[in-house]
């Protein structure tokens, strides 16, 4: 044990001396900081007392006027006093400054000579640490920093003074904390202040000593923090609630970066001018600084320019010389390189230059336009910068024209290329070279990156001078150049994918499609039918065929990214080591170095850590290869050092024993899996009993093969394997123990078994046992101890039986086993017989068994029994699969690289936050007991999917004293729920998981403190897992015993017993968990139930502490907001409040969750802190690197140190259905191999939100751990990580430490969450973080940073514009007669198309994801199961989901980046066991999927019938069958992945629903899950603050609905062949008449239908009659027929949904005229009812069908079918042509054949009409 430590208490003490100091007794977070001489573990560190005495060191400093100095005050209350800080911040910070300062000396190598003093430079480190940002910014802006510290002459106070003044100003800066530059403004000029007091400066107005200029109580949270506060709120109130335009309000952001210039200090001044512009409250204010947000995808262009100049240069330069190619000339390369040679090429490739030049200018112009509000008399530099960009770009397209005119003018004049037209080129290309300058200094730049980042990091006047050209002034985005290594990998890769990409393109995209361009370009005398407004063009056809060309050639490079990303990614993979151990059978051969890789990794060894020297790096990866491969047998030095085993043996038992408590072992496979302890003296490793399992009957069977074999081949042939050689040295000495043990010492029979053993003993010696015994006997012997082991092993043991078995293997030895037959005498001479062999029988007295309370006898006899009578492997032990991944994944970890762990007082402390709203906590009784309407609780499912879960808890609970399970219900309710919650997404899991960190620190520091005697002390105290008190003693009697009673105990067999105390103080000021549960608060006063469950786990977690903001009413209807800190006492017995820190006001200004994350972030402590969700979990096993991963900040990674710990992640809910698996598969793919890749090659990962581990300090001084500004920062993690990356961070990725995490396992909730995410990469588009990376970092990197992050969602949306393009090509080929007259001619165009539109397919079944997920499961669980998991996924559907998903992906980036509307959708993590109605899944999906679904297949449908090639049904199927792929996906997926999605009762039952939702109106409270015409409203909501420019945008997309009715209109029988333009405009008159009907019909509805009835029938009546007499006249006198009319719907459907579509756009408008608004509501609500119905009656075709299998006669009875019924003249049937009125209906339903023959009789029921005219004509 450490010098450094007494011993104390393991409980944690009160202050028991606080009297005697004089100071008030207050609750402490952690350590008692203000009473040094409590029994507190943590005050027995000398450091701790070394920090708490440095801040005491006031000294001769001036003292506060007007307040009484008291005795124990101490720097930072000297702050407080001068500056108005508020008590409990004061109180918070001192704790933090403490611990902090504490754990960087205890981490000093060396160690100082004085530990009772705080070292300088610790202080100095930290200083420079926290305040590295205020000097960065201070340099920047060119002003004098305020920190006046010499390094020649340090001062430790002073500098602490400046620290703590920081750490009170972020304490208490409350929202001000998202800004940090902001609060390096406000330490600016404090500190300036300080100096003064610090200098004894006098006063220039008053001549006294000078004072800061806020002082007294709450002065800086009410003179700084409230005017700073009161302008956020103030521009958030503007924004309605984030809702209004970014470009119109300002949000943390651009309050920030008001101070990256001067202004700040000329306009705002200090203190505060409150008049100032900046202020909101004060007139006009100062508007947006740095960027303006816009919605447009032109924003995609702006930031990603560089990629899209690429594209579209490369494409155009592809055209001109695959249009040049002679296809009949030379190979392929040949061709190419002829058309490269030919003058006339070379000189049409110049125009690249054009384009370029093009695109620069309308770079240009969109900079202008969209940063206009940025533009005032304090940015004159910035407006000129805009204007001169716009003119040089217009320059230089001007005068490219001009010289590539005079090229051409050149060779016209000469008529050949002269050499005159050749200097026309030279001059070309002299402007060319001028115009690449930049681009070939930026490459040079580029090649040497550091000289880039001294340029860019440099703050002298003539550096931003040179760059200001290229790059705007910013204060972020400096110095972004990775290292030469690192540019060579991340180049290297994306030149391959580049060359790939370019090489596919142009042979495969572009080159095909020349000819068939040629053949339409010239295809002449076109008989177009229709009206044609091209003249004779076909310029617009060939447009259209290239059009989803180009998007696919736009978007492929996703492809080659992923294709790319998942061959790299397995590599790095594979040299990290990944996958070398995937199951159990791999840990076998693997688990005899297992001790040595935890020595090695998990064991502090000084030498190590100081080591570093190349020499050191080399021996210490040899010693890896030694441990990985087994070179050098280091189990062999496992089995000399003592030490080492036992302390393998205690973390092992400790990792087993945590399985055991969650139920993912059973109690026998507990023995099985532990080491035990070698109370028998075994001479070799005990290994776990599942190792060993089979090995003594293999050795057994060796030995009979070689019976004439000598000793020494014997044993050595045993001896090839380890586990056998243990195998038969531990039976031989456990058989030899047992006998001694059962057999009386004093008796004849003792001394006889002491004898054989010594001649066994003495022949092994000798290598003469094969020659003096029979080995051939042996499995005899073998049989017949087993028999004598088993006896004992019994519940009840027979001595009598245990006699007779002794006696038989007597006779056996005696008589059998020697080779030569020994008589009697001689038997009798060698001391083998009794003395008197008459007297009794052997044995008869002699057996005395130990009693039953001796459990550690029975244990060892449970495993000789478990070791002799084993006949298989055991590869299925433990049986839980989750219990084997997490053993073959922690195994695997430590045979890969990472950091040597320090000793617990030397490791970074550290932090976990996790942020919580109302979500479960733990689940109540009702919860998991309520059944859903199929009789399905929450219980029961969980009992279903963890089946062996459950059974290894019931038996748990049955060792504790259960006897049946219905008393679990009544004694152990709370274990049931919180087994329950464990297997859910709950905060007990997430708590629990964590807390894991605090148990592990405990274990391993003593561990690291114990010395060798308490090692070997403790493991002969503990031995095992099991509990040493044995109240219950059962015993197994086999492998598979089902009633096991022995004793687990987890409160008393755990290492904790052998703890010392100082262990809780280590771990204390090592690890702090904070759950910000933010409503906590009124949780309790309002006593819901979440608040008595959090109170639960603070009870039994000590180091859980729960933060929250407490709302406390302070008169005249106002409201006081505080941040408090709160703990359990546990010997108060009651929760303590900590620390109550007042804020401005209320927290949530921007987005809810980090605004939680950053008030309960000032009570995290520590150099590191770990972002953890509310629906994680993490494992003990994993909790042990911790460690090991924080030592990661100590080392480069590239060319800087980390920031950013990047941390593995497991997707535990893969298990619980089919969609969770694919989620699962997914997010699994994303989380590893894709995060592989990004840290290494490619240095762009960023921080997605969950379990990464950040640089505390770092982050704390530059905006926190994520950005809170409504909407725009709604994907509020990801920000964290462009905000690391942009302010010179780095962020790695460390695959041997992971931590677990849950997903959506239903499909509306997996939809809503990727519509968040979607939402969220749609605002990214618009954020000035993505705009500055994609302009900042170097090329490779932006093609990196696009394509993994808005590039997925933009090409995602990308796919399906191409299916769109596609189809509405085809369509208008179709329909205008190109394509007749194209097939007529040739049909080289559809076999262009074929090869292209593969890669559409491709992706549409998910390329995306299914590749990386084949990847990563090939190399973690093997090829083969890959396979076979990618072939069960298929049958299960995925590519639906996929499809789906893809969808919804589209649907919400697009809208959100058009119209906004990006919020938080909450999805409730729930397990999804209940049927979702069709209501709910219209309101989900009929925008995203059913509409945009049913419109493609609405296109599919007149592109089948009117175009000439799909005649041909097999090229037809050929080209559209992705297409109908995707409209069945999209519209079947809610149904398919519904529970109980295809019932029929329930699909009768949905429809009733439906209807009564449609028909509801709704009142002002009304919701949109009761009404349509609600949910309608809602749905347009995002037009509310869409400006003109959207509408119009979304006016025009609503346009293409009108083609339909253009295109079908001339193929009608009534237009006769004619293609004059009056035939569409008279299909309008059709459109109008409708219309006007419909308005008739509905104001008569309104005005008659209630109280004079037959007005209405009269009117319906007179409608039918004009309509039936119209029909008449158009069949007698024109060309019309019937079958014009089901075309017609063809066209004049869409025409509907187009006008309704725009009707909402242009909704202020049309609102105004309150009857035609109505009457778009409407037809709103009735096209919605009958598109509805389409779907459900595709839905019930798929229920009928599973009803005529699976329903029984009995079901059957319940539902009829049912036909609506019209009788004309008497017989006439007509229900079957009013598609109405058929269905599958229930009896009772009298209203609802009501309503469908009102249908009927209304105009409304078309095709009874059109029967009832039939019938007329035909009379």
């Amino acid at each position: 044990m450490s010098l450094r430590h007494r011993t104390v208490p393991s409980q944690t003490g009160r202050p028991l001396a606080a009297d005697a100091a004089g100071i008030e007794e207050e609750p402490y977070n952690i350590i008692p900081v203000n009473n040094l001489l409590a029994d507190h573990p943590s005050l027995r560190f000398p450091e701790v007392r070394a920090a708490a005495a440095a801040l005491k060191t006031v000294g001769d400093l001036r003292r506060p006027p007007y307040v009484q100095w008291r005795s124990h005050y101490d720097l930072l209350d000297w702050l407080a006093l001068f500056f108005g800080f508020q008590k409990d911040n004061v109180r918070n910070q001192r704790e933090h400054m403490v611990l902090h300062l504490a754990n960087a000396q205890m981490r000093l190598t060396p160690p100082p000579d004085n530990i009772d003093s705080l070292e300088s430079t610790v202080v100095r480190r930290f200083r420079r640490k926290l305040l590295a940002n205020y000097s960065s910014w201070c340099s920047y802006l060119g002003k004098k920093s305020n920190i006046w510290i010499s390094d020649r002459n340090p001062d430790s106070r002073r500098e602490l003074l400046y620290v703590g003044l920081y750490l009170l100003i972020w304490g208490e800066a409350a929202n001000l904390r998202f800004m940090p530059e902001c609060i390096c403004y406000i330490f600016h000029n404090m500190a300036s202040e300080l100096n003064k007091i610090l200098e004894d400066c006098l006063d220039e107005n008053t001549g006294q000593p000078y004072l800061p200029s806020l002082s007294g109580e709450n002065a800086f949270l009410n003179g700084v923090v409230k005017p700073i506060y009161d302008t956020i709120q103030a521009e958030i109130d503007e924004s309605h609630n984030g809702t209004k335009a970014h470009c119109h309000w300002r949000n943390y952001d651009d309050i920030n970066e008001y101070f990256w210039t001067d202004r700040c200090f000329s306009k705002l001044k200090w203190p505060l001018d409150v008049g100032s512009n900046f202020f909101k409250s004060r007139g006009k204010s100062v508007g947006k600084t740095g960027f303006v947000e816009r919605r447009t995808f032109f924003y995609l262009y702006r930031s990603f320019d560089r990629l899209w100049v690429m594209l579209a240069l490369f494409l155009q330069a592809a055209i001109i010389v695959a249009w040049e190619e002679k296809p009949e000339t030379g190979s392929v390369t040949g061709q190419l390189w002829n058309a490269l040679k030919a003058r006339d090429v070379q000189v049409r490739l110049l125009t690249v230059f054009l384009t370029w030049s093009g695109m620069r200018l309308l770079q240009a112009v969109l900079d202008g336009l969209s940063q206009r509000p940025l533009v005032s008399r304090e940015t004159k530099r910035l407006f000129f910068r805009m204007v001169m960009k716009v003119v040089a770009a217009a320059v230089w397209i001007v005068a490219f024209i001009v010289l590539y005119i005079n090229i051409w003018k050149q060779k016209r004049q000469d008529r050949q290329w002269s050499n005159a037209a050749t200097n026309k080129i030279y001059q070309f290309l002299y402007a060319v070279a001028v115009f690449l300058v930049p681009e070939i200094l930026a490459l040079a730049l580029f090649i040497i990156p550091w000289i880039r980042n001294f340029l860019e990091e440099s703050n002298w006047k003539i550096f931003f001078a040179l760059t200001w050209w290229f790059q705007g002034k910013s204060f972020v985005g400096r110095g972004l150049r990775e290292g030469l290594v690192d540019n060579i990998k991340y180049s290297t890769f994306w030149i391959f994918v580049l060359a790939t990409k370019f090489t596919f393109s142009y042979y495969l995209q572009v080159k095909p499609m020349i000819k068939p361009s040629k053949l339409l370009w010239n295809l002449k005398d076109i008989e177009y039918e229709w009206h044609q407004f091209f003249g004779k063009s076909n310029r617009f056809s060939v447009a259209l065929l290239w059009l989803p060309v180009v998007l696919i050639y736009l978007m492929d490079i996703q492809i080659w990214y992923a294709i790319y990303s998942s061959i790299v990614g397995a590599f790095v993979g594979l040299f990290d080591h990944l996958g070398e151990i995937r199951d159990m059978g791999q840990l076998r051969l693997r688990f005899q170095f297992f001790a040595s890789a935890i020595q090695f990794n998990l064991m502090p060894e000084e030498q190590l850590l100081n080591a570093r020297g190349f020499g050191n790096k080399f021996k210490d990866g040899i010693h890896r290869l030694k441990l990985r491969y087994g070179f050098g047998r280091p189990f062999k030095k496992l089995e000399s050092n003592q030490v080492e085993a036992n302390k393998f043996a205690l973390i092992w038992n400790e990792i087993i024993l945590a399985f055991r408590e969650e139920d993912i072992v059973s109690d026998r496979e507990v023995e099985l899996l532990e080491l035990p302890k070698n109370s028998w003296n075994v001479r070799v490793i005990r290994w776990p009993c599942f190792l060993l399992c089979n090995e003594l009957l293999l050795a057994l069977s060796q030995a009979k093969e070689l019976v004439d074999a000598p000793d020494k081949w014997l044993w050595h042939k045993i001896c090839k394997h380890e586990y056998r050689r243990c195998a038969v040295v531990e039976a031989y000495d456990s058989i030899k123990h047992l006998l001694l043990s059962i057999i009386k010492v004093d008796t004849e029979e003792h001394s006889i078994v002491m004898v054989f053993i010594q001649m066994i003993e003495l022949s092994i010696t000798t290598e003469q046992f094969t020659k003096t015994f029979r080995v051939d006997l042996l499995p005899k012997i073998y049989e017949t101890l087993q028999k004598l082991v088993g006896l004992v092993n019994e519940e009840k043991a027979d001595n009598a039986r245990v006699v007779n078995v002794l006696q038989s293997l007597y006779e056996i030895v005696t008589r059998q086993f020697f080779i030569e037959k020994k008589t009697t005498e001689q038997l009798t001479i060698e001391g083998l017989t009794p003395n008197d062999p008459a007297s009794k029988l052997l044995f008869q007295n002699a057996i005395r068994l130990p009693d039953a309370s001796n459990e550690d006898f029975y244990r060892q006899v449970r495993r000789l029994y478990t070791i002799l009578t084993s006949r298989d492997s055991m590869h299925s032990v433990p049986v839980n699969l989750e219990a084997r991944r997490r053993i073959a994944f922690f195994s695997n970890s430590l045979f890969m690289n990472m950091p040597h762990a320090p000793q617990v007082e030397k490791m970074l402390a550290f932090s976990v936050l996790t942020p919580y709203y109302s979500e479960e906590v733990v689940y109540s009784k009702e919860q998991l007991r309520n059944e859903t309407e199929d009789g399905i609780s929450t219980l029961y499912y969980l009992q279903t999917i963890y089946a062996d879960e459950w059974k290894n808890f019931k038996e748990r609970m049955h060792r504790e004293g259960i006897k049946t399970d219905g008393e679990l219900w009544t004694t152990k309710l709370r274990e049931i729920r919180l087994w329950a919650s464990y297997r859910g997404q709950t905060l007990a899991r997430t708590v629990r998981g964590m807390m894991y960190y605090y148990r592990a620190l405990k274990m391993l520091a003593f561990l690291d403190s114990a010395s060798e005697m308490d090692i070997r002390e403790g493991a002969q105290e503990l031995g095992s897992v099991r509990s040493a008190q044995g109240e219950l003693g059962g015993r197994l009697d086999s492998i598979d015993s089902e009633n096991d009673q022995s004793s687990l105990s987890r409160a008393t067999s755990s290492v904790s017993m052998l703890y010392k105390g100082h262990e809780y103080g280590t771990a204390l000021m090592k690890f702090t968990y904070v759950v910000a549960c933010q409503i906590y608060g009124s949780q309790k006063a309002k006593k819901e139930p979440q608040a008595e469950e959090i109170l639960y786990l603070m009870k039994q977690h000590e180091a859980l502490r729960i933060a929250y903001v407490d709302e406390v009413p302070a008169g005249r209807g106002e409201t006081e907001y505080y941040s408090v800190l709160v703990k359990y006492d546990h010997q108060l017995e009651k929760e303590v409040e900590i620390f109550r820190v007042k804020l401005p006001g209320p927290v949530k200004l921007g987005e809810g969750k980090p605004e939680n994350q950053n008030h309960a972030m000032i009570f995290t402590r520590g150099d590191a802190v770990q972002t953890i969700d509310m629906n994680q979990d993490n494992y003990f096993e994993e909790a042990l690197k911790m460690r090991n991963l924080l030592q990661e900040y100590r080392h480069n990674h590239g060319i800087r140190k980390p920031t950013i710990l990047g941390v593995r992640e497991h997707i535990f809910t893969g298990s619980v259905s089919s969609l969770a698996w694919f989620m699962s598969a997914q997010e699994t793919s994303f989380v590893t191999l894709g995060q592989r890749v990004l840290a290494n090659p490619l240095k762009v990962r960023m921080h997605y939100g969950h379990p990464d581990v950040f640089d505390r300090f770092w982050f704390l001084s530059r905006g926190g751990i994520s950005k809170a500004s409504r909407v725009i920062n709604i994907s509020e993690d990801i920000f964290a990580g462009f905000n690391c990356t942009l302010r010179g961070g780095n962020v790695t990725h460390h695959e041997y430490i992971q931590v677990g995490k849950g997903r959506d396992v239903g499909l509306n909730q997996i939809s809503m969450f990727e519509a968040k995410v979607a939402s969220g990469n749609g605002e990214q588009v618009l954020s000035r973080d993505v705009y500055r990376l994609g302009h900042r970092l170097d090329f490779f990197r932006m093609l990196s940073f696009f394509y993994t992050t808005v590039g997925f969602f933009f090409n995602t949306m990308m796919v399906i514009l191409t299916v769109y393009a596609f189809l509405w090509g085809r369509v208008y080929l179709a329909l205008s007669g190109v394509e007749k007259s194209a097939l007529a001619d040739s049909t080289d165009t559809n076999a262009a198309l074929a090869v292209i539109l593969n890669q559409q397919f491709i992706i549409q079944l998910g390329l995306f994801t299914a590749l990386p997920m084949i990847v990563e499961w090939s190399l973690e669980e093997g090829f083969l199961l890959a396979i076979w998991n990618f072939i069960r996924m298929q049958i299960q559907l995925s590519s639906v989901f996929y499809t789906f998903s893809m969808g919804t992906r589209a649907h919400y980036f697009g809208r959100t980046i058009l119209h906004g509307g990006a919020k938080y959708r909450a999805t409730g993590r729930g397990f999804v066991v209940e049927h979702k109605g069709f209501t709910e899944n219209y309101r989900l999906y009929a925008r995203s999927h059913f509409v945009k679904a049913i419109e493609l297949g609405l296109i599919l449908i007149v592109y089948a019938s009117h175009s000439p090639i799909a005649k041909d049904s097999l090229v037809y199927i050929a080209m559209t069958l992705t297409s109908w792929f995707l409209v069945i996906s999209w519209i079947m997926a809610p149904f398919v992945f519904n529970p109980s999605g295809f019932d029929w009762l329930k699909t009768v039952y949905d429809f009733e629903d439906f209807m009564t939702w449609i028909w509801y109106q709704g009142r002002i409270s009304t919701k949109s899950e009761q009404s349509w015409e609600v949910w309608w409203y809602e749905e347009q909501d995002h037009f509310r603050n869409t400006g003109t420019v959207g509408r119009i945008v979304d006016i025009i997309l609503d346009l293409r609905f009108f083609f339909f009715q253009y295109g079908i209109v001339y193929q009608l029988k009534i237009a006769n062949g004619s293609t004059s333009f009056f035939v569409y405009a008279l299909s309008w008159v059709y459109i109008f008449a409708v219309f006007a009907v419909f308005l008739v019909i509905q104001y008569a509805r309104d005005k008659y239908s209630a109280k004079t009835h037959i007005r209405y029938r009269l009117v319906q009546c007179l409608l039918i009659v004009i309509v039936i007499l119209a029909m008449v006249a158009l069949l007698e006198f024109t060309h019309f027929s019937f079958v014009d009319i089901f075309t017609s719907l063809l066209a004049f459907i869409p025409t509907g949904w187009g006008i309704l579509l725009i009707a909402q756009a242009a909704r202020p408008v049309v609102t105004r005229f309150r009857l035609l608004w109505n009457a778009v509501v409407s037809v709103a609500r009735f096209q919605c009812k009958r598109g509805s119905y389409s779907m459900k009656l595709l839905a019930e075709d798929f229920a009928s069908c599973r009803l005529s299998l699976a329903r029984n006669q009995k079901a059957m009875s319940k539902v009829i079918k049912k036909e609506t019924v019209l009788k004309v003249n008497g017989s006439l049937k007509v229900g079957w042509l009013c598609g109405d009125g058929i269905s599958w209906r229930r009896f009772s339903e009298r209203a609802w054949i009501e309503e469908e023959l009102e249908v009927i009789y209304s105009v409304r029921s078309v095709s009874g009409i059109i029967y009832i005219v039939s019938v007329l004509r035909g009379l």
